[in-house]
């Protein structure tokens, strides 16, 4: 009796210690998950960011060498809600810029860029704007009673400047002929200059250019603008405001910060910061334009 007890008793020592040896095994590969999914969930990923030099006030390097800008600024604003992201800028042309999206050099690049199908099947362009462009009509001003918006410069017959099929300016007047109960006229061109325009208007040849609003003022309108000695000769009006996107090199990590991105915008749209940018850079909230 005396030798089973003690056989016994050594089996449930022997299992005691199984068992202790089992359950720190369990314990510390449950604190090693937990210590590697903290870790994971810490981890911060660096995109880099590349922006035009000088299209002041969408993205430009400021007097002290700086990141600026208007699209600039969203993103900063989207760094700061997305903890698990950092953002390094670099000021470049707009040729690096899409080479260097295309590459991978660069993850973000923006550039006051619209959403075209081309541009969708390089990159990854997220659902939300970064901000819009106003775009309208320039025209002479003793025409600026005749041509209020863009149906009555329509209906009037008014010829528009040959706009370059690849240029989006094109689309945006293709769109407003399919709903247009008077359509404008649509001429292809290849290329011309901004000065052939300007001074097509000025002389009657057509009746208006299709322009962006920030590029006739700083043109026309500013003293030091290249065409300002047409500004008492040149009037302009808005049409619409057309939405510009961040355009995102094409890999995973970088779908997966589109939808983060998409995230923060509409917190920031919410809390008002994105209109306050606007108000910053623009004097106007540029997004109030923007019908569809």
């Amino acid at each position: 009796m005396s030798n089973k007890k003690w056989i016994i008793s050594g089996s449930v020592v022997l299992a005691l210690v199984a068992a202790t040896v089992v359950g720190r095994q369990l314990t510390g590969k449950t604190s090693a998950s937990a210590d590697s999914s903290q870790s994971s969930s810490d981890k911060v990923t660096t995109l880099q960011v590349a922006h035009t030099q000088n299209y002041v006030p969408y993205d430009f390097v400021n007097d002290k060498g700086e990141s600026d800008g208007f699209e600039v600024a969203v993103l900063k604003a989207v760094d700061d809600k997305l903890k698990n992201y950092k953002f390094e800028y670099t000021g470049t042309s707009d040729e690096d810029l899409l080479i260097g999206l295309e590459s991978g050099k660069y993850d973000i690049g923006v550039k006051g860029a619209w959403y075209t199908e081309e541009r969708a099947q390089k990159f990854v362009i997220p659902d939300q704007a970064i901000g819009a462009s106003v775009i309208g009509f320039a025209i002479r001003k003793a025409d600026e009673n005749k041509y209020k918006d863009i149906d009555s410069f329509a209906k009037d017959g008014g010829k528009l400047v040959p706009i370059s099929p690849q240029n989006a300016q094109y689309n945006v007047i293709q769109e407003y002929n399919k709903k247009a109960k008077h359509p404008i006229e649509l001429k292809e061109s290849e290329s011309f200059s901004v000065a052939d325009a300007y001074a097509w208007v000025l002389e009657g040849r057509y009746d208006a250019y299709f322009s962006i609003k920030l590029s006739f003022e700083e043109a026309v309108q500013k003293e030091d603008g290249a065409y300002h000695q047409y500004a008492d000769q040149l009037t302009w009006f808005p049409y619409k405001g057309i939405e510009t996107y961040p355009l995102i090199h094409k890999n995973d990590t970088n779908k997966a910060f589109a939808k983060e991105y998409d995230k923060a915008i509409k917190e920031l749209q919410k809390d008002g910061t994105i209109a306050k940018l606007s108000e910053k850079y623009f004097g106007e909230d540029v997004f109030s334009y923007v019908t569809d």
